[in-house]
């Protein structure tokens, strides 16, 4: 009991001191120190906030054709629809994947972008490439030759776009259609985009020499 009532003591003395000690710093001094140590505190909870904050944004980009708003039903609700659906608007909504729909436990939803691929409406791209989390860039595999050169034309715009560049925004190609009988394979579609890339870049950089 004697231990305890001494450490009491002790305890009391040294929070006197404290205050004798506050009680001389003035005024001003005091609240300024007080403030610092609030805003420091508020910048690191706001920081701690920032890295948890994470863009759950998927964002479909394609030729208009390629099949973009048809995954997007697919992806949203499961729905199959037939032949092309051409989309004059962006497709935009936040849901759970419908594969992921019947999982046990929190599943987190996606913001999804289908952005129309009509060469008057690309633009809109340039919208929502800054808030990206991933881009999924869509082919048609049954009918890619005679679009090929559009496809590589309009992946090269986006990969030379700065804020993708900046923010190193990872890229899906998504062969569609690959169900076709008469659909290219991966290996030839990704052979050929890189090939009219290149010749794209080839052309771009002679023109500045």
């Amino acid at each position: 009991m004697e231990e305890w009532i001494n450490e009491l003591q002790k305890w009391l003395k040294q929070a006197d001191q404290l205050i004798h000690l506050i009680g001389e710093v003035p005024t001003v001094q005091f609240y300024v120190a007080i403030g610092v140590l609030l805003l420091t505190s508020v910048l690191y909870l706001l920081v701690l906030v920032l890295k948890r904050t994470k863009s759950n944004t998927i964002v479909f980009a394609g030729l208009s054709g390629s099949g973009k708003t048809v995954i997007f039903y697919q992806l949203r609700d499961g729905s199959s629809h037939q032949g092309t659906v051409t989309s004059m608007d962006p497709n935009v909504d936040s849901f759970v994947l419908h594969s992921e729909s019947d999982k046990v436990g929190e599943v987190n939803p996606v913001h999804v972008i289908d952005v129309p691929g009509h060469s008057r409406l690309r633009t809109k791209l340039d919208e929502y490439l800054p808030q990206a989390a991933g881009l999924v860039f869509v082919v048609d595999a049954r009918d890619f030759l005679p679009n090929c050169r559009g496809a590589a034309e309009y992946l090269y715009y986006i990969l030379t776009k700065a804020s993708v560049v900046k923010k190193k925004i990872p890229m899906l190609i998504l062969c569609n259609k690959t169900d076709k009988v008469t659909a290219h394979t991966k290996e030839f579609i990704r052979k050929l985009l890189e090939k009219e890339i290149d010749k794209l870049w080839t052309s771009i950089k002679n023109c500045y020499i």
